[in-house]
């Protein structure tokens, strides 16, 4: 049997929780931004840019896209939205919550094959393919882009139904991450750029092909409860500029310039 983490559901409690521990922090700082888990370093790095730049200060919460896009409907006090597909925020825009025109791809993401351990696989397909691994993690397709990628990926390859009692799902591709990287699981569909900001060197990796899964748009879109704050107007300026996306590219992923 396939491996699941408990499902929870969204209770009302839990988005007053939510609100009120933000609304304590509201004073502090000027945009705070909703961030899909897979963008977790680079963003700290772009906050960090982002300071310098404006003197401003930028608080980031990270998550599934999914759980932060229902959250988000559920009223949590964020100003900017950076999610790791174009969905979410398309669907954002449409429903009101989100501002018409200021959703564009800020990123595009590359989903590789990982394990920690050299010579996990010389041959990632005929490794995935032999079945000789007790875990392999994937984050949930359901509510992480790249996990739906990840799925693809193994729909294309003729091997989702036989796999399915070794996949071990993550709640978001950080936590995927982290099965792999603690030898939870023997490898695992990550994101490039995780693989790129971990600490140590070595490893087997395989940067899947673009013809495996569709492509990762990762969007970014202003919310309208802060329609009119200058801050959050001032974060999607910089998301858009040179210093930002030569950031974001060396963190493993594309952009459109």
């Amino acid at each position: 049997m396939p491996m699941h983490l408990p499902r929870k559901r969204f209770h009302p409690a839990a988005a007053l929780c939510l609100l009120l521990a933000f609304s304590s922090m509201a004073h502090a700082v000027d945009v705070r931004i909703a961030v899909a888990a897979n963008f977790t370093d680079t963003t700290r790095d772009l906050i960090a840019a982002f300071g310098e730049a404006t003197g401003l200060e930028a608080v980031a919460s990270f998550g599934s896209t999914g759980k932060l896009y229902a959250q988000i409907e559920h009223g949590a006090p964020f100003d900017v939205f950076l999610a790791a597909d174009s969905h979410r925020p398309e669907l954002l825009e449409k429903s009101g919550q989100g501002v018409a025109g200021t959703r564009f791809t800020y990123a595009k993401g590359k989903l590789a094959l990982w394990s920690p351990v050299r010579d996990t696989f010389e041959d990632p397909k005929v490794w995935l393919e032999s079945g000789k691994f007790a875990r392999l993690a994937i984050a949930n397709p359901k509510t992480a882009p790249y996990g739906l990628a990840a799925q693809e990926v193994l729909t294309q390859m003729g091997l989702w139904e036989s796999l399915q009692d070794r996949l071990v799902r993550g709640d978001s591709i950080a936590q995927t991450f982290q099965f792999v990287a603690t030898s939870n699981a023997q490898s695992g569909f990550v994101a490039l750029s995780q693989v790129r900001a971990w600490d140590e060197k070595g490893g087997s990796l395989w940067v899947i092909p673009q013809a495996y899964y569709s492509p990762i748009k990762q969007q970014v879109i202003l919310l309208t409860r802060s329609a009119t704050k200058n801050a959050a107007h001032q974060w999607l300026e910089f998301l858009r500029g040179d210093e930002a996306r030569s950031i974001i590219e060396e963190s493993g992923y594309e952009t459109e310039r």
